[in-house]
């Protein structure tokens, strides 16, 4: 199991933040949501702003590079629950479960919770 988590972490280190985003976006447009609550939130755990994602999306940065440039929120260890089929609070790889946080707060914008509640 060791090995194909090892392998699963770099996949992840190595993927595209500009590859994944316009997923992110259909995902919570789809649920009535808007990408600037998308940036929103985005901008709440990364703190990286607008301009920053842009210049990320352009870079087409790997999520590697994207977290480096990011600065985590403090709350974000306070994002729980399973996205991917793994508790992200569990997750012992650090870059990996940053980007666990992403999808998490982004599931949780689609499927309805407050702006508020997401930026805990």
């Amino acid at each position: 199991m060791e090995s194909s988590t090892a392998h699963h972490d770099a996949r992840i280190a190595q993927m595209s933040f500009a590859s994944v985003y316009p997923h992110y976006v259909t995902k919570v447009v789809k649920k009535g949501r808007t990408e600037t609550e998308l940036r929103t939130v985005i901008s709440w755990l990364t703190g990286l702003d607008d301009a920053d994602i842009d210049v990320q999306l352009a870079a087409k940065s790997t999520f590697e590079h994207f977290f480096t440039a990011a600065t985590l929120h403090p709350n974000a260890s306070l994002i729980t629950g399973v996205i991917c089929g793994y508790r992200v609070e569990d997750i012992e790889n650090p870059l990996t479960q940053k980007v666990r946080y992403l999808d998490k707060v982004v599931d949780e914008l689609a499927k309805g919770k407050a702006l508020e509640k997401v930026m805990r």
